[in-house]
């Protein structure tokens, strides 16, 4: 049931995202229509390129991002073997509510072939 909700909750996310990032978009051409001119000093909120090589790169805000930058991140990150606190609390929960399950089936068990 939780997974369910986080996985909507992050789909939700990202599709908003998406979609403010489109509206800044849609605002800076109207912006730009609006003035008459283009300006250089305006920049475009997404904007994909391809260099000579033929490997392609996103700008989003200004900012050039290539795949061998998210690969280094991925790198780091691995290295770094992230500790999260809630992820490991919420692990011994899952643990501990399951040998309590258990223990309980078992005095069940216990319970009905003795009464038999």
């Amino acid at each position: 049931m939780m997974i369910k909700f986080t996985v909507h909750f992050c789909v939700a996310v990202v599709i908003l995202f998406v979609g403010v990032l489109l509206g800044m978009q849609q605002a800076n051409k109207g912006l730009k229509q609006m003035k008459g001119y283009d300006d250089p000093s305006f920049q475009e909120v997404i904007r994909f390129s391809e260099d000579d090589k033929g490997e392609i790169a996103a700008s989003i805000m200004g900012n050039t991002i290539k795949g061998e930058d998210l690969e280094e991140k991925k790198k780091k990150l691995e290295e770094m073997k992230t500790f999260n606190l809630f992820s490991e609390l919420g692990k011994q929960l899952a643990d501990g509510v399951r040998s309590g399950i258990k223990q309980l089936l078992n005095i069940a068990d216990r319970l009905f072939h003795d009464n038999q």
